[in-house]
Formats: C-alpha cells, structure tokens, sequence
C-alpha cells in the first residue's frame, strides 16, 4: 500500500525570477548573406578562460542552491542509488580458448574485464579500469585481442572525452608492454602480424585538446615494441580534412578495408589485399551517400552490408579477387523492415530486422536461405555474438522494463537458455509497456512506447517524460534503463518517440528528418505531447521533454516553437548554435544531417528558423522550467553550445520559472561517466523535474 511520505509541493515552488550570475555581453556580430546575427556570447567558446571558469562555478551555486531546496532529493539520490547499483556480466567473448566478459559488482564505477578458461571456471580480473584514477572518472573505451592470442590492446579514455589512448597487455604476464599511442579518436586497434591499425589526430594545440576542430584524420600501423614516432603513416587524404578514416582487418589477415565518411550520409569503401604488401588501396565503393559495411570472409568470398538501392539495407558477397561494387551479387535481399545488424557466426549469419522499432532475429544460411527466427522473450532489442568457426553463440535482449540478460543459443534446437540475468531493485510486473501510433502534423504515422504503472487512469493528470532523438540514422528500440523507473514509480508515464531522423524505417525515415525536413522531427515530437493530452494521459501543465546531443537540439527547438505545451525542459549536452556547430572539433561531421550556415543562403535562413540560441523568445512568453546539463570535458558537442544557450535564457524575458545550467566536472558527452557521477547527475535532473511537475513523492509501506 503506497502512502504519502512528502505532501504536495507544487505550492512551494518559487515564483520569482532567479538571481543569475551576469554574463558580459560582446558587441559580435556576423554577416549572413547580408543578415546580421548578434553572438553577444562569443568569449564562451574559449571554455579554458578565467572568465568562463567564473561564470560556470557561480552558475553551478545558483543551481545547486536551487536544487537543495526540494525536499525529496535525498530521497530520490537514495531510490536511484539502490536501483542503479546491481551486479551485471555481459555475453562472453571467446578468444584462442578462452573466455572475456565484463562484470560490474553494482557499486564500481566502472566495469571490469575478466577471463577465464571454461564457461563454468572461475574468472580472474583482467583489467580493472577502476584503478586506472581515484574518482573512477578513466573508463575503458574497447579492446582487442591479437589473432594469436598473445596480446591486449586496449584504449582508454579520461573524463568523458572523445580522445583515447592505446596501451597493450601481455596476456601471458597481465603486464604492460611499453606501447603506448596517444590522440586516437573513434578508433580502435585492427590487429594484423606483429602490430595493429589505428586512426588518429596530430596533436592538438595546448590548451584547446576539447574545442579546437579535428582535421586530417590518418590511419598507422604500430608495430609491437617501437614508439609511436615510428608508427607508419598507412592512409590518408590531404584533399578532405574534414572526413573521418577508419579500417578494418578480415579474422584471416588477409584483407584490410579504409572506410572514408563524413562527407555524407554514407562512406567510401577501400581494400588492400594484406598478402601483396605493395600493392595500392582499390576504391570498390564510391557513392558516400550510401552505407558499405565489410562483415566477414569466407575463404574467398566476402561478405558486405549495403543500402546502395536497398533503403532497407541488403548483404552481399563478391570474389576477393574482384572485390569492386559492379561484382557483388546479392545474398539477403532487402525486405520491408529495415536490417537492423548481421553477424556470421557458426558458419551462419544472424540478421536482426526492426519491425515497428523492434528487434526480430533470423538465422539465414550463407547463400542466403532463411532457416530460423528467433524467438525473444518479448518486444524489446537484441545483440548478438560469437565467431565464425566457434559453435558457441550468445545473444544479449532488453527491454523497457526487461534488464539486459544473456542467452546461450542452440542452433541445432533453435533454442535459448538463460545464461546470466541481473537482479535489478524493482517488479517488472507492476509496469506495463505498450507501443502507440499518432499522426503527425503531414499525416506522417509516428510510433511511440509508453511506460507507466499497471492500472495507470487516464484523467488527464498524469505526469509525463516525453524523449526523443530524431537523427543521424539512430533508432530507439526499447532498452532498460533504471533512470526511467523511479519517475514511472511515482505514477508518471515516460514517453519515448521514434522521430523522423532516425532509422526505424530505413534510408527514407532517415531523410525525412534532416536539412530542408529538420522541422519534421519538431513536429512529429510536438504532435506526440497533443496526442498524449488528447488521449487524456496529461494536459499541459504535467508535461516534461528531455533529450541529449541532437535530442538536446530537439528539445532547445520545439521550447521556442510551443513553449505553453511544456512546464519542465531538460536540454543535455545539445547543439544549440546551428550557426556555428561545424567549427568545433568534429561537428562538421553533423553536416550531412543539418547543412550548415556556410552551404547558401537557403540553408541559412533554414537554421537560423530553429537554432535554438537564435530563437529564444524575449517577449515576456512563459517559458517552462529549464534545466542544462553539460561537462567541461564534452569535445563531441563542445559546452560552449550549452553556456551560450543558458546565458540567452536568462538574459531574455521569458517569465519567472527557472532557466539554469548544470555543468559537471571531469565528465563529457556520456559515455564512461563513473556511476557515482551518473546518480548524481540523475537525481538533480529528475529531481528538478518532478518538482516542477508538482509531484508528490510516494513511499511503500
């Protein structure tokens, strides 16, 4: 029986205008076309300044004096401390005979890789990024074992950032060796004989490692033993250096692929065959606005993913002998879902299609010949893993309120046993998740899940989460998170979108959310707050919008379109300069999906419509309660977005709720955030959000 532990506190919460730090504001201006656009916030982009340093500590106080006032929060740290903190394995990976997996024992900041010789052997740890640094804020970012089982390279990466550095392991000692690569980033090692590939960055300037933009990204071989000085400069190209260069290696080392991306929606393919060290890279895919994926060899076939005339994706293979695109004959056609992922593993290949932004998983032959699919346990996403000569397959599915938990899969039986499960703090059966279709503002269906308590009463009152992404080809297909529960626990219903923009439903759904179709996305998200208010779920006054990085984008844009919709808008980590986004390490890559303010007037007056920190109103408009969250380590969306975007908030007369920012330490965009810092960050958020709501917090007896 729940009681009231806190009574209402929708009374209490302040209605006078918040005493923000005073940002200095700059007489900058630039020439559009012949429009002028004033950047009063210019001298933010320089984030390392005393004058920013300033300005965060004192936009932090007022943010933290704001948050210690709600009388729940320490309530709150607690429920998220206890459903945040449990044990979890991941699928193991076998490797010459022996076993990987990570394990967190629930209280660690980071995950720990261990090893052992059999499935039911005992692992030992392996390497323990927690005593990489005292706060847990150094995170393992991948590995990779030698193809003789010999070595570990591994990258790690510190504070959040995108840079990442190479050490490697002996596997035989668990000592280091003195390898040791620095400025790496979206890379990992590709081993190949007696050393491995990777991509990476001269140095940057001191000072600007996390703002300065990223050019001539260039591909090496390092071989085992030497520095980093001597590693050999094995691709570049001097004429793009805004692009992105990365390489894969064939399990049999014969074959070594250069993927070339960042100009367009898709990449260029080349190959070299490892066996003729002189011989040239052959360009066998050349059409970037489409997607060329190697996956696997077989002998001397190879097999690739491809949307080139399959919006839906489509498998090939082809000879290595002509390994070009006018050779590849098609394996797996496409169909009408999308393909989601392929592995070959056991000498089959395993398909996951998304069918309404669900995983379904098929086995298939390799001339193609559907055999199996794969029951799941529910609606929900799957991933799965093994080699290609090992009959041993694994596969990990989640769900909304369904933890991640590892299967052994049988193919002979096409059968799954439960391998590990976690043991999460809460009842999956007092929740219910169901999937709802809405119109759009073009009539476009747009499908949506709701999570919420079972027996939920559609009054009209409930509180509501609504999040969404809507870009880059993204799908949301559901995933257990803890940090959704204690809001659903309360009796609020979160509410996830799947946004034009992202890739439930193939190239075409991709399309239609970027550039000149941006505004799209805006209004399948809108459309899905009006849905909820009128299938009485909410009405105005009970909805929140969350989102991060695009999603933070979309969250700044559809404020300023309908700011009565929303009371609470919690924008992290987003790109709220659509003016200036491409000048900051490697937002140029976002092009493909925004345009930018450089492509032509057209383009320009597009951006500048939405670009949040442009079009904020300064009429006397009621905004919602605003809360950003960003890190002084972000160089993927760098802060300066976030700064610029707050600053403009508070500056602009947009009525007595709160607009405030919250900027973490030592953290970036997300991944490799410790969890002690992960509930902190969440419980201010949600914290800040369910007060504003007017939500009473509730305790079981």
């Amino acid at each position: 029986m729940a009681g009231i532990f806190f009574t209402a506190w929708g009374c209490n919460r302040p209605n006078s205008k918040l005493d923000y730090p005073q940002a200095r504001q700059d007489a900058v201006v630039d020439d559009y076309y012949g429009t002028m656009v004033p950047d009063p916030y210019r001298w933010m982009e320089n984030d390392t300044t005393a004058e920013v340093a300033a300005w965060v500590e004192a936009e932090n106080a007022v943010t933290q004096k704001h948050l210690a006032q709600i009388p729940f929060r320490g309530a709150l740290k607690q429920r998220f401390t206890e459903i945040m903190t449990y044990e979890r394995i991941s699928a193991p990976a076998k490797k010459h005979g022996k076993y990987y997996y990570s394990h967190h024992d629930g209280v660690q900041n980071q995950s720990v890789m261990y090893v052992k010789d059999s499935l039911n052997a005992q692992g030992k740890v392996l390497l323990d990024p927690n005593t990489l640094s005292e706060d847990g804020t150094v995170a393992l970012a991948s590995t990779a074992i030698s193809k003789d089982g010999k070595y570990m390279a591994y990258s790690i990466s510190r504070s959040g950032s995108d840079w990442q550095e190479i050490y490697v392991m002996d596997l035989n000692t668990k000592q280091l060796t003195q390898d040791h690569i620095m400025w790496c980033k979206f890379s990992a090692a590709q081993w190949s004989g007696n050393g491995f590939y990777y991509s990476a960055y001269d140095a940057p300037e001191e000072g600007k490692e996390f703002s300065n933009i990223n050019e001539f990204h260039k591909i090496y071989y390092h071989t085992l033993g030497t520095p980093q000085s001597e590693d050999i400069l094995v691709y570049e190209n001097r004429n793009f250096p805004k692009r992105f260069y990365s390489c894969s290696v064939s399990e049999d080392d014969r074959c070594l692929f250069v993927y070339e991306s960042g100009a367009n929606r898709g990449n260029r393919l080349f190959f070299k065959d490892l066996t003729k060290p002189d011989s040239d890279f052959r360009l066998i895919a050349d059409n970037d606005a489409y997607s060329y994926s190697f996956f696997e060899a077989v002998g001397d076939t190879l097999y690739f993913i491809t949307n080139e005339n399959a919006p839906m994706y489509k498998i090939v293979r082809t000879s290595i002998v002509q390994p070009e695109k006018m050779y590849w004959k098609d394996v797996i056609n496409e169909n009408k879902f999308v393909m989601n992922d392929c592995e070959m593993i056991n000498g089959h290949i395993f398909v996951t299609y998304l069918q309404d932004a669900s995983d379904h998983a098929y086995v298939y032959d390799l001339d193609g010949n559907r055999l199996h699919e794969v029951t799941l346990p529910t609606l929900g996403s799957v991933s799965f893993s093994g080699s290609m000569n090992d009959e041993e397959i694994f596969y990990t599915f989640s769900s909304y309120t369904y933890p991640a938990t590892v299967y052994a899969y049988d193919l002979a039986s096409n059968t799954s046993t439960l391998y590990s499960a976690p043991k999460v703090a809460f009842t999956p059966d007092d929740f219910e998740v169901k999937q709802v279709f809405f119109p759009s503002k073009d009539n476009t269906m747009i499908p949506m899940f709701l999570i919420h308590k079972k027996g939920l009463v559609l009054n009209g009152a409930n509180p509501v989460m609504l999040y969404g992404y809507g870009g880059f080809n993204i799908s949301m297909t559901p995933s257990f998170a803890t940090t959704r529960l204690p809001f659903v626990e309360q009796g609020g219903v979160f509410a996830i979108v799947n946004l034009r923009g992202g890739g439930e439903y193939g190239d075409e759904w991709h399309v239609a959310g970027t550039k000149m179709q941006k505004q799209n996305v805006f209004d399948d998200f809108i459309a899905a707050a009006e849905y909820l208010i009128q299938e009485q779920y909410t009405s105005i006054g009970h909805i929140g919008i969350m989102g991060g990085s695009n999603g933070g984008l979309l969250v700044g844009a559809v404020v300023n379109q309908r700011p009565e919709l929303y009371t609470v808008a919690l924008p992290a980590v987003g790109v709220m300069d659509m003016l200036r986004y491409h000048k900051f390490t490697i937002g140029w890559n976002w092009a493909s999906d925004y345009g930018t303010s450089e492509d032509n007037e057209e383009m320009f007056r597009y951006l500048l419509a939405y670009s949040p920190i442009h079009t904020v109103r300064n009429d006397g408009t009621n905004y919602p309660a605003i809360m950003v969250t960003t890190a002084d380590h972000d160089d993927r969306v760098v802060p300066a977005h976030s700064f610029k975007y707050a600053a403009t908030l508070q500056a602009a007369n947009t009525g007595n709720a709160p607009k405030l920012i919250r900027i973490e330490t030592k953290a970036g965009h997300g991944a490799g955030k410790p969890l002690s810092k992960q509930i902190e960050e969440w419980t201010d958020m949600y914290a800040f959000a369910m007060y504003h709501l007017g939500m009473q917090w509730k305790v079981e007896k």
